[in-house]
C-alpha cells in the first residue's frame, strides 16, 4: 500500500512538473497574499487564503478574495470576485466585478461589470453596456440589449430610462 502511495505521488509530482513546462502555468496554487503571486499563472485549482493575485486564471478559483487580469471558468469566493480585463466565468460572491468584457454569469449581493453577456443575478447588478439579463432588487445598465427584472430597472441609454419590474432594452 505504501509503494502505491509512493508511485501515485511521484506521478502527480511529476504532472505537475510537466503542465508547469507545457502551459506556462501552475495547476494548483495556494495563495496568501503575496505580491509576487501576479506574475504567476495558474491553469488548474487556485486556493485564495485569504487573497490571491494572478495575471491568469484558468479552471476553478475558491477562497475569500480572488483577483487576476483574466478569469477563465469558476470563480467562488466568498468575498469577492475581481477580474480586471476579460473573464469567461461563472462568478458567485457577495462583490462580483470585471474591469472588462464578462461573458457568463455574476451572482452575488454586487454584481459589476464594464461590458457584459450573459446574466447577473444580484441585489444591486451595475453594467455600462450589457447583453443579456439583469436578475436584481436594483438593474442598473448605461446600455443594456436585453431584459432587466427587477424593482427599479434603469437603462440610462433608453428612451424609457426607467421601469419598475421589467425594462426591455434593444
Amino acid at each position: 500500500m505504501k509503494r502505491h502511495a509512493c508511485l501515485l505521488a511521484v506521478a502527480i509530482f511529476a504532472f505537475t512538473m510537466v503542465a508547469e513546462a507545457a502551459f506556462d502555468a501552475r495547476p494548483v496554487w495556494v495563495g496568501f497574499g503575496s505580491r509576487r503571486e501576479g506574475h504567476i499563472d495558474v491553469a488548474g485549482l487556485r486556493l485564495n487564503l485569504p487573497y490571491s493575485y494572478n495575471d491568469a486564471v484558468t479552471g476553478v478559483d475558491l477562497g475569500l478574495l480572488g483577483s487576476s487580469t483574466y478569469m477563465w471558468g469558476l470563480q467562488v469566493n466568498l468575498l469577492s470576485n475581481i477580474v480586471r480585463d476579460r473573464a469567461g466565468v461563472l462568478q458567485v460572491g457577495l462583490y462580483n466585478d470585471v474591469g472588462g468584457m464578462m461573458t457568463g454569469m455574476q451572482a452575488g449581493l454586487w454584481c459589476n461589470t464594464r461590458c457584459g453577456e450573459g446574466v447577473q443575478v444580484g441585489l444591486l447588478n451595475t453594467s455600462d453596456e450589457f447583453y443579456g439579463v439583469q436578475l436584481g432588487l436594483v438593474n442598473r445598465a448605461n446600455y443594456l440589449y436585453g431584459f432587466q427584472i427587477g424593482a427599479i430597472n434603469v437603462i440610462r441609454g433608453s428612451k424609457v430610462p426607467f421601469m419598475p419590474f421589467l425594462n426591455i432594452g434593444f
